[in-house]
């Protein structure tokens, strides 16, 4: 009954929303959902979602307010399509290879769209670069989010440092590298539920101990003070997720010299030290980041970031772009968003807007500040 009436739901949604069609199903065993707008013009949107806690539900394109987050999209004649992917946690390479499957199953089903554009946040957005990379044949331009566009080994390693570092510095507050990269132990992702009794518990403890200090920690990390604890709590979850798909510890600080504290050398004196114990390239090898980019692409960025800061979500980028010689198919543009993927559907429509003119004209989106 319960199923039933979530259905019913959707459908009710679903057409308060414009929507004509539904596609659902399974492919590879990744469920995925097409959405047709009223006025659908043979146009086509991939989606990819962002980052999902191991045993997270509702799938994101499961919620109804994935209808709600696509309409900048739909209102402009796209078709959206968008995989759950065969499985949750860090699934940057699986995502690429769900996203494909679910495009050609699109292309097979309803033919080939009159333009076929790439679109996701976070780790979406990671999906997106790593799409236009080893894909971009089938796309004519790319709208990657808030994205995961550095190298995701470098990503992931600064939530790693970040662990070690103020492990050192506050002691018994967060958990321990040593507990998280335990594979002794029963894997158990953090309940979203609990997050923010957590979150209070852990500001509460920095801020007895070492206010200052918690300040120029979280600085260190381009954190405002009061995202730390969040941070902490969803690299934890992120951390334990890659230790149970590298089968160990792919990291290794060992050798690591950290800088950038009010002190270095007692956060180098302090800081938790792991070896490694598993081989990276196990989950970070496949579609690993190369900037070689070969359709327009519009990068849009918040100027704060608690999760993906600009350095990781910009510059690393930039920089792998212009190295491969493709700075003609990239162009960043930022707001004044405060938040991870914080931004307005109307900045989106714009962003996206931007897009296909590029596409359509052949003149280059110009880089910058977006309303």
């Amino acid at each position: 009954m319960k199923k039933i009436l979530f259905l019913l739901c959707i459908a009710h949604f679903a057409m308060a929303q414009n929507i004509a069609k539904i596609d659902s199903g399974s492919i590879n065993q990744a469920k995925y959902r097409i959405l047709f707008p009223q006025n659908w013009k043979g146009k086509l949107v991939m989606y990819a979602h962002g980052y999902e806690f191991m045993g997270t539900r509702p799938f994101q394109s499961q919620n109804p307010e994935f209808l709600t987050r696509m309409q900048p999209f739909l209102e402009r004649g796209f078709a959206v399509a968008a995989s759950d992917y065969q499985y949750q946690g860090f699934a940057l390479p699986q995502g690429v290879d769900d996203t494909e499957a679910l495009r050609q199953y699109f292309v097979s089903k309803y033919g080939k769209p009159d333009s076929t554009f790439m679109v996701g946040h976070s780790m979406g957005g990671g999906i997106t670069l790593a799409t236009v990379e080893n894909f971009g044949k089938n796309y004519n331009g790319a709208l990657p989010l808030c994205p995961l566009s550095s190298r995701p080994y470098l990503q992931c390693r600064k939530e790693f440092d970040m662990y070690a570092t103020f492990n050192g510095l506050f002691p018994n507050v967060a958990t321990s590298l040593s507990e998280i990269f335990d594979l002794s132990k029963p894997y158990q992702a953090q309940s979203p539920n609990k997050m923010m009794a957590k979150v209070m518990g852990i500001k509460k403890a920095i801020l007895a101990k070492d206010s200052a200090l918690a300040v120029a920690f979280a600085k260190r990390f381009d954190l405002k003070l009061d995202d730390l604890p969040f941070s902490l709590f969803f690299n934890e979850n992120v951390l334990r997720d890659v230790a149970q798909k590298a089968k160990g510890n792919p990291f290794d600080n060992t050798n690591t010299l950290y800088s950038g504290f009010p002190d270095n050398l007692l956060v180098n004196q302090k800081a938790e030290r792991l070896p490694a114990t598993a081989n990276p390239d196990v989950i970070f090898s496949k579609y690993d980041r190369s900037g070689n980019i070969n359709v327009p692409t519009v990068l849009m960025h918040t100027v704060y970031d608690q999760l993906i800061p600009a350095t990781y979500g910009v510059v690393n980028f930039e920089n792998m772009v212009h190295q491969q010689h493709k700075d003609q198919y990239f162009t960043v543009k930022y707001t004044n968003g405060q938040g991870h993927c914080n931004f307005s559907p109307q900045q989106t429509g714009k962003a996206f807007d931007e897009l296909r003119t590029w596409v359509k004209t052949g003149n280059k989106a110009k880089a910058g500040f977006m309303e």
